[in-house]
């Protein structure tokens, strides 16, 4: 039973990582499109309740689209109201991993925020000790490195035939 719930956890994680990896590269070119330098620089310079205010927002922001969402669940519009969550969430996750990039030294001034932080981060690295360490995990990061390798040959052989 543990190997079967470590393997689902691997798979989960590899998900988290690729979508974490596509987000923070979609966050910055964001930053580009959008000409928001200036900003996260005075934000990474801000007060430490500046800060956590920046990190809420996005919280705050979020939470009616998701009662819409689950509004459409209740009218029986079941894909629209998944599509709106995943599309809630996944904007959520690019804005507040943006916004706690820029602020985290901010936000470690708070002892309360700094003790929570530890404590999650120190969880998050022994799971991942553990579900690194899995067949699922590292058959999956194989493939994965193959997939992107291939791509990537890919991409560079047909720029140098045209």
């Amino acid at each position: 039973m543990k190997k079967l719930l470590l393997s689902i956890l691997a798979l989960f994680l590899l998900v988290e990582e690729w979508l974490w990896d596509m987000l923070t590269a979609f966050g910055r070119r964001l930053v580009v499109w959008l000409h928001l330098a200036v900003f996260e620089h005075w934000l990474s310079k801000a007060t430490p309740k500046v800060a956590m205010t920046a990190l809420l927002l996005p919280v705050l922001l979020i939470l009616p689209v998701k009662f819409v969402g689950l509004l459409l669940f209740a009218h029986g519009r079941i894909v629209q109201g998944i599509a709106l969550l995943i599309a809630a969430k996944l904007f959520a996750t690019l804005l507040i991993s943006r916004m706690f990039a820029i602020t985290r030294p901010q936000l470690l001034t708070f002892a309360w925020f700094s003790h929570l932080y530890s404590t999650v981060t120190r969880w998050l690295n022994w799971a991942h000790v553990r579900i690194r360490a899995t067949w699922v995990y590292q058959q999956a990061t194989r493939l994965k490195q193959a997939g992107k390798a291939k791509l990537a040959a890919w991409l560079r052989d047909g720029r140098t035939d045209g």
